[in-house]
């Protein structure tokens, strides 16, 4: 049997990693700022991480949700307090895309709806109605489509009055990403986003913050969306949740009332994706990670506005784009092959910077320092 070839590969295997340095089969070493498309949030192999899975391993691995399963309740209690969202609840899943879709069916129970608003540029998941969600029509199969999707400009307040007008009493949800990820690092406004609870509210729809690349400290904030000063119903969270091994969630609001087989999942929640969601937010809490990220995210994108031959720099904390003219379209390729640093990319020309939260200012440094050599050609 072959692989099922989708997956477009740098010939490159990474053998061994150590907080921002991954090491390719033939010991050449790599400094990752892309953390495999956000996953990896306190670093690589980080001691704790390793200790609390090995030790859970131990113990047990994995029992379904028909049992007691405490560190899911430990979790849930780490998660608000680190979060500040003491008062919500928490539905553990899989990935993003499954959280998505579980925010999506939620706010559909509560307000008995179907139409959904989202926004172009927006990138969900590639599930059912997450991709159904999603701005790219190329991944959207027949089976995918439906007309309960709208999509509306981003960031424009009056397209959205608009749509509450037309649509108003029929809306479920609104799903946003506070920063675009896959659209190209595009923040969602202030006003807009507080455009998007003061109609949600007039109109009894539900809020659903899709943080699943720009959440859980990214930005600095814990949800990318808390920068607004408004409370979404639903946070979506993935990525970083796990520091690679597969966990997801949904932050949900009290408003919400559940009930048993509302929602499901056999994997969701289990011993071993416990102990790691418990192992990243320990050490986001002890080793100030939040902090860190708004502090080393700030100088780097201070230091690349700095640089001449760039069109734009977009992002906040360690979630950065920097927009390139179609001259440097070679950049990402120079960088990973001949300077040995991992970035990811937005088309058409958009590095994406996407590293651990403990990034250090000599790691930035030394991106910075080969990127403007990069970019020289």
């Amino acid at each position: 049997m072959n692989l099922f070839d989708v997956y477009p590969l740098n010939n490159i295997e990474i053998v061994k990693a150590s907080g921002s340095k991954v090491w390719d089969a033939t010991g050449q070493e790599y400094l990752d700022l892309y953390g495999g498309h956000a996953v990896i949030s306190i670093g690589h192999t980080h001691p704790h991480y390793v200790k609390r899975l090995t030790e859970q391993l131990n113990k047990v691995g994995f029992y379904s949700n028909s049992v007691l399963i405490p560190l899911q309740a430990e979790l849930a209690e780490k998660l608000g307090k680190v979060s500040g969202k003491t008062d919500y609840q928490l539905f553990l899943c899989n990935s993003g895309a499954e959280a998505n879709e579980n925010a999506l069916k939620l706010a559909s129970f509560y307000n008995g709806r179907k139409k959904i608003i989202a926004f172009k540029g927006a990138f969900h998941g590639r599930t059912s109605l997450a991709v159904a969600a999603t701005d790219n029509p190329k991944i959207i199969a027949p089976v995918n489509e439906t007309d309960n999707v709208v999509f509306l400009p981003h960031n424009d307040e009056d397209a959205l009055a608009a749509a509450f007008a037309a649509y108003g009493n029929e809306i479920a949800a609104v799903i946003i990403e506070g920063i675009q990820g896959v659209g190209g690092i595009k923040e969602a406004s202030v006003s807009f986003l507080q455009k998007i609870r003061s109609l949600c509210d007039a109109y009894n729809a539900v809020y659903i913050a899709d943080s699943v690349q720009c959440g859980y400290g990214r930005t600095g904030k814990f949800y990318s969306h808390d920068y607004a000063g408004v409370d979404a119903d639903v946070y979506t969270m993935a990525k970083g949740m796990g520091n690679g091994f597969p966990v997801a969630g949904i932050a949900i609001a009290p408003k919400f009332k559940p009930w048993h087989g509302m929602l499901g999942t056999t994997f969701g929640g289990n011993h071993l994706a416990c102990a790691a969601g418990l192992a990243v937010l320990e050490i986001i809490e002890q080793d100030n990670l939040l902090k860190n990220a708004a502090e080393v995210g700030s100088y780097l994108i201070e230091e690349l506005k700095k640089i001449e031959g760039i069109n734009e720099v977009r992002g906040r904390g360690l979630m950065i784009g920097i927009d390139l003219p179609e001259s440097s379209a070679n950049v990402k390729k120079d960088l990973l092959f001949k300077h040995k640093i991992f970035t990811g990319e937005a088309k058409p020309n958009v590095i994406r910077l996407l590293p651990a939260l403990n990034l250090t200012k000599d790691q930035a440094d030394q991106f910075l320092n080969d990127f403007k050599i990069a970019l020289k050609g």
